[in-house]
């Protein structure tokens, strides 16, 4: 498992080990790891020309290390100081010594960076708030266009380490080197963008960083440990029924599709209540339909509610009001009273909710640019203002536990081509069916994430796909999964 720290918990395990360790080490390892990293994206160092943004703080003084090892290895290394008079003076230094050169005037460096082969972003370290200043802006945009590979020290510059947030212009990388932890902002859209490829350097930080993490995110073994596996002893009941209350005579499709995504979930039996009944038999004649409602269409360990429901609120309340853990998708979400869904969790009865940013941000009374641009915070009000789990779709899905603490889980896997009608309604029921096979909330939705968003990829292959495809290539997300875990 991937774990991200806060800024602050990084500091003091950094802090802790500079203490233990010789003068500048910490230094001399990231900068080491940083100028392999760069060698191995430039392929042939010799006669590579390499343009380092430096800024005032260590991580300038990383670039500028890493810059004299490349020049030792014959680049033609210069050094645009953003900063000149607060440039690291250690590896000013050693970046001469090596027969690097300094260009003090950012303004009249555009050239030599759209020019350059590789170009290093040291401008802000991740203490970094806010937007570039003014002054590397211009550097910025040239690295976007020039001919050159970016390579970011530790988080692409203007990009918040905690939170992934890019309040104004910022680098973007093609790769990103990030020293002794993860950052949240390296995971987390619309900094993950920004990030390109993420390298890890171990700098021996590794089992130092006391606190909790702030984001974590699931890998293959992860997800393989935690799938439902049925026993020698297992029948269909044994392995949880899921109910789904779904759909309308305006969106059948909408039961199909959630049905169709919890038959492939691990629990042994899918209960359907709702009008698209014949609908979902003509394509799952394995589905148990009933026409009595939620209250009384037999055992279910757990309810998916609420895709394509329309106004059909008596049936959101219904499902709210059992003693089985929820899955509460689209329409659910709109028609679902904060009071109902708060009391099941202070009642230990567990609630997972499944909103997109638009959903999100309705029910939190902002913009939807807010939310996507700030989904761990997102994320975590919800989660605290339903008591409730709270899976937030989008371009990086995040799953934070009820009530809002603890670490948000954020998932790895996933392809543009996911944002199709209907994709989330196949989640829904994929991610209520592992409810009901007595994974728990958070659990559930972070599998059923991963899971969906490697059938994504291989059902869409770099085409467009279609959401009833997406439920056919589960079960060789499940499998590729299982076996990587062997």
């Amino acid at each position: 498992m991937r774990t991200a720290y806060s800024v602050e918990t990084v500091r003091a395990a950094e802090r802790e080990l500079m203490a233990r360790s010789p003068e500048g080490a910490l230094m001399q390892r990231a900068a080491a790891g940083l100028a392999a990293a760069c060698a191995d994206v430039l392929g042939r160092v010799y006669g590579s020309r390499v343009v380092l943004l430096v800024g005032s703080g260590d991580n300038g003084g990383d670039a500028l290390y890493a810059g004299a090892r490349l020049a030792r290895r014959g680049a033609g290394v210069r050094a645009v100081l953003l900063a000149p008079g607060r440039a690291h003076a250690g590896g000013l230094a050693a970046l001469r010594r090596a027969g690097g050169s300094v260009v003090s005037d950012a303004g009249g460096a555009v050239g030599l960076v759209e020019q350059a082969d590789l170009v290093v972003d040291g401008i802000v370290g991740i203490g970094g708030k806010g937007g570039l200043r003014e002054a590397a802006v211009p550097l910025a945009e040239a690295a976007r266009r020039g001919r050159g590979v970016v390579v970011a020290v530790d988080l692409p510059s203007g990009v918040d380490a905690d939170t992934g947030e890019v309040r104004g212009a910022a680098v973007r990388a093609d790769v990103t080197v990030t020293f002794g932890a993860y950052k949240p902002g390296l995971l987390i859209d619309p900094g993950r963008e920004y990030a390109g490829v993420v390298r890890f350097v171990d700098i021996g930080l590794e089992g130092r960083a006391g606190g909790s993490p702030r984001a974590e995110a699931l890998q293959h073994a992860d997800v393989a440990r935690l799938l439902p596996v049925p026993g020698a002893e297992s029948d269909k009941y044994r392995r949880g029924v899921v109910g789904i209350a779904a759909g309308s005579a305006r969106y059948p499709g909408a039961a199909v599709l959630a049905v169709g995504g919890a038959l492939r979930g691990g629990a042994g039996a899918v209960r359907y209540v709702g009008p698209a009944g014949g609908a979902v038999l003509a394509r799952y004649p394995e589905t148990l339909v009933s026409e009595r409602g939620p209250a009384r269409a037999g055992r279910v360990q757990a309810w998916v509610v609420g895709p394509g429901a329309g106004d059909d609120a008596a049936t959101v309340g219904e499902v709210l009001a059992a003693d089985v853990p929820v899955l509460i998708d689209a329409d659910g979400l709109r028609l679902a009273e904060v009071g109902a869904v708060r009391g099941r969790g202070l009642r230990g009865v567990p609630t997972l909710m499944t909103p997109h940013a638009g959903e999100a941000a309705a029910l939190l009374g902002v913009e939807r640019e807010e939310v996507e641009s700030g989904r761990l915070a997102a994320a975590r009000e919800l989660a605290a203002r339903y008591e409730a789990a709270v899976l937030l779709k989008g371009s990086t899905t995040v799953v934070a536990e009820a009530g809002g603490g603890g670490a948000v889980r954020v998932n790895p896997t996933g392809t543009p081509w996911l944002a199709t009608a209907g994709s989330g309604d196949v989640l829904s029921g994929l991610g209520g069916s592992l409810l009901a096979a007595g994974l728990s909330a958070v659990d559930a939705g972070s599998v059923a994430a991963y899971l969906h968003g490697l059938a994504g990829r291989f059902a869409a292959e770099g085409a467009p796909v279609a959401a009833e495809d997406v439920a056919g290539r589960i079960a060789e997300a499940w499998r590729s999964v299982v076996g990587a875990g062997v």
